[in-house]
């Protein structure tokens, strides 16, 4: 085995976000991202501790009654080269959560994954630019998996991303999940504002869904 990873954490929790929300899984947070979204609450320097695909798929394939192993992060396709080691020696089911942008490295690996939570990170509340052109391209490669689309959303959304969220999900058929920005465990928007937001996109697009982050109501990781 030629490639090593640094992870951050392994554990085994309730999924918290998207469609598959109350399921238990074991996740495996990788070390590294590509992107610096305003909101994100990970510390990606700390007690990690590195292994290679052997050590691991090893580790985890002792792991029972869980629906599958969420990869995720940070991004996880930044260790794509490790991954084609690793997942062919796994015997779990496979959930990626992914920034929506390394659609190269998707490729790489697309064979070995069951399920993608996608983001959409909208330049409001990433503060990552406009990412369109680049979260299209992902879904033309991922879209031949189960695939569902998050977008997290603050008070600064704008009316020209809801319509190129709804437009850009509607087009592929893809299930569109939006999530108010969080506070901790509150909500950091007002209830009033949310309704307003969410009714919005399921006028354009009817396979919205309003799923906050249950995970950080129930202060669980």
């Amino acid at each position: 085995m030629r490639n090593k990873v640094l992870i951050k954490e392994i554990f085994k929790s309730i999924q918290g976000e998207g469609l598959y929300i109350g399921t238990n899984q074991l996740f495996i947070r990788f070390s590294h991202c590509n992107l610096h979204c305003e909101y994100c609450d990970t510390d990606f320097i700390t007690d990690l501790k590195e292994y290679n695909a052997t050590e691991l798929s090893s580790f985890v394939n002792n792991i029972k009654d869980i629906h599958s192993i969420s990869l995720t992060g940070g991004e996880p396709l930044m260790e794509a080269d490790f991954l084609t080691e690793f997942l062919p020696l796994v015997n779990h089911k496979i959930y990626l959560e992914t920034n929506g942008t390394l659609f190269f490295d998707l490729k790489k690996i697309i064979n070995y994954v069951d399920i993608i939570a996608m983001d959409i990170k909208l330049e409001s509340s990433s503060k990552n630019g406009d990412l369109f052109d680049i979260h299209e391209k992902f879904i033309n490669t991922a879209k031949e998996k189960e695939l569902f689309v998050k977008v997290v959303f603050d008070e600064n959304i704008k009316e020209e991303e809801i319509i190129k969220c709804t437009a850009l999900t509607k087009k592929y058929s893809v299930p569109l999940i939006i999530q108010p920005k969080m506070n901790g465990e509150n909500l950091e928007l007002r209830t009033d504002f949310i309704n307003k937001v969410f009714y919005r996109f399921i006028n354009l697009y009817s396979q919205t869904r309003l799923i906050p982050q249950v995970h950080k109501f129930m202060n669980i990781r």
